[in-house]
């Protein structure tokens, strides 16, 4: 399988465990990422406050980023019970994308400052299924660009850039922390990374944890070679310590 070829639909996750903070905490965190995506490729530089109309998506910018209006949104976001008052320990979360439409577009779900230990908190990017900027974005350094913005911005304890088909065929349970994708990401508090094996790729993201790059090429599951590698890594990774679950 080739570059040319058409690529399997990708996201890119970054999820970590209880960790309380406020409104606007995850404002300082969301105004951080949204520059570094924006260095990553151009199809992420815009993003849009949620709107209920389509047709005003681009009337409301968020960049550059402004953390009050980040704040606002995220406490807009908060869980509660109807007419009660906020469930503090379970949250913040909101929704919002680039502008584009259909298989042309890319959004962000973050649900952040959730303590209670139920789910873990999560920033996590669909990009693009179809066109041009699906070519472009979905290729090893941009969605290696694209996963090291959200653990700076973050600091998660896992994070994975790959196509849903590939996550399926990766793990039968696909929970947050326990499979390889085409770029993963380990916290250094979750275990030293052992020796893996060629074409895979490992760097260091400052001295928070360690990006592992299973192939330059772009990982499919019709390629009977990248099934295997990511099965060998996963094999080595677990014996390793490293694939359990973000919240067990």
């Amino acid at each position: 399988m080739t570059e040319n070829a058409a690529p399997e639909p990708c996201y890119a996750g970054a999820y970590w465990g209880p960790r309380r903070e406020s409104p606007e905490d995850c404002a300082r965190r969301t105004a951080h990422l949204l520059p570094l995506l924006a260095s990553c490729d151009p199809f992420l530089a815009q993003w849009y406050k949620p709107t209920r109309s389509t047709r005003d998506r681009r009337a409301h910018p968020l960049m550059p980023p402004d953390e009050a209006v980040l704040s606002d949104l995220f406490r807009g976001g908060a869980n509660r019970e109807s007419g009660g008052p906020i469930i503090e320990e379970l949250g913040y979360s909101f929704w919002f994308g680039n502008g584009g439409s259909g298989a042309d577009s890319a959004s962000l779900q973050i649900k952040c400052g959730e303590y209670a230990g139920a789910n873990p908190n999560c920033c996590l990017m669909p990009l693009p299924r179809k066109g041009l900027n699906a070519e472009r974005i979905t290729t090893a350094p941009v969605l290696t660009s694209i996963v090291r913005s959200q653990v700076l911005a973050w600091e998660p304890d896992w994070a994975v850039a790959t196509s849903d088909d590939y996550r399926k065929r990766m793990s039968p349970t696909s929970d947050a922390g326990t499979f390889v994708g085409w770029v993963t990401y380990f916290s250094r508090h979750r275990g030293t990374v052992p020796p893996l094996p060629a074409p895979v790729r490992i760097e260091p993201v400052e001295n928070m944890g360690t990006l592992i790059i299973l192939t330059p090429e772009r990982v499919t599951t019709h390629d009977a070679g990248h099934v295997q590698l990511g099965r060998r890594v996963g094999e080595l990774l677990g014996r390793a310590g490293l694939l359990r679950p973000v919240v067990p």
